[in-house]
């Protein structure tokens, strides 16, 4: 790997940097990552979410910024705000294809390139956290994420899994990786741990149940959390990107919402998986709270 001089000036206003990591894909990375996000702007910390899945951004549309551009600065690329308290911000290569449609196809010098971009000439400001998407595996992204990471002290992954066995033997891939890199486990969160029904609320465990906390165990790693599936926050989501688009939404409730009115950080205190996510999230404040970078 090649040495370099010092964590990049773009992360040195950044208290802490935490990383999503999973081995296996459609687990619901970016669905964590925007939970923990939103969740860490309620406990009253400025977030910055970095999205390096090259191939498949989602952050873009889990935040309702799909028709945002960045723009350049005379200190390099501005971030995506989700509003005007310039709380939460996002940084995807979402941001530069001209349609949600379009493909990346790259080979492992160009996304090494993007992501050494990335992390270098983004203005993030000042943040409490920096939250990194990543692609599933142990590939190029990850290879290139770490080296430029290398020196600016990162905190650590949440590593995510769905309970199914197939989904827990990828993820052991993925802690071997953190090993090798030296990167720290902050824990392990089990995702579509059941299902809650919207009309009664009631859980049913439609996997199996319970693979990610004897992972965790195993490894002897913390277990975060589990969390179900919730339609409520799928829709949540939907109806952000509706309202974001000018088209005629409902809030779930059958009251109208509007682009003006409607805000993912205040509509997601009303969604079941927010108390769930408060107490993962405090759990991941508490890991990080003693480094210092």
């Amino acid at each position: 790997m090649a040495t370099t001089s010092g964590p990049p000036s773009s992360l040195s206003q950044i208290r802490h940097i935490v990383l999503v990591l999973s081995g296996k894909g459609g687990v619901g990375k970016s669905s964590i990552t925007t939970q923990l996000a939103l969740s860490l702007v309620q406990l009253g910390h400025s977030v910055g979410v970095l999205d390096i899945d090259l191939t498949g951004p989602s952050l873009p549309r889990m935040f309702g910024l799909e028709s945002k551009k960045i723009h350049q600065s005379s200190q390099g690329w501005v971030p995506v705000y989700t509003d005007a308290s310039k709380r939460l911000c996002v940084m995807s290569i979402g941001f530069l294809l001209k349609d949600r449609g379009d493909s990346v196809v790259w080979r492992g010098p160009k996304k090494s390139a993007m992501i050494r971009q990335f992390v270098r000439d983004v203005v993030w400001g000042q943040l409490d956290y920096l939250l990194i998407d990543t692609p599933p595996g142990t590939s190029d992204e990850h290879i290139s994420i770490a080296e430029q990471l290398r020196d600016a002290n990162p905190d650590g992954a949440v590593l995510v899994t769905t309970p199914q066995a197939v989904a827990t033997a990828d993820v052991r891939k993925e802690l071997s990786f953190c090993r090798k890199v030296g990167l720290d486990v902050l824990g392990v969160i089990e995702n579509m741990s059941g299902f809650l029904c919207p009309h009664c609320a009631e859980c049913s465990h439609i996997f199996s149940h319970g693979g990610g906390e004897e992972l965790a165990k195993q490894y002897d790693v913390p277990f975060l959390g589990a969390v179900p599936i919730d339609p409520q926050f799928v829709l949540l989501i939907e109806e952000q990107h509706a309202a974001a688009s000018g088209e005629a939404v409902t809030d779930g409730k059958g009251e109208l919402a509007s682009a003006k009115g409607f805000s993912l950080i205040e509509k997601y205190k009303e969604c079941k998986l927010c108390p769930i996510f408060a107490k993962i999230t405090e759990q991941v404040v508490a890991a990080t709270k003693d480094n210092i970078r």
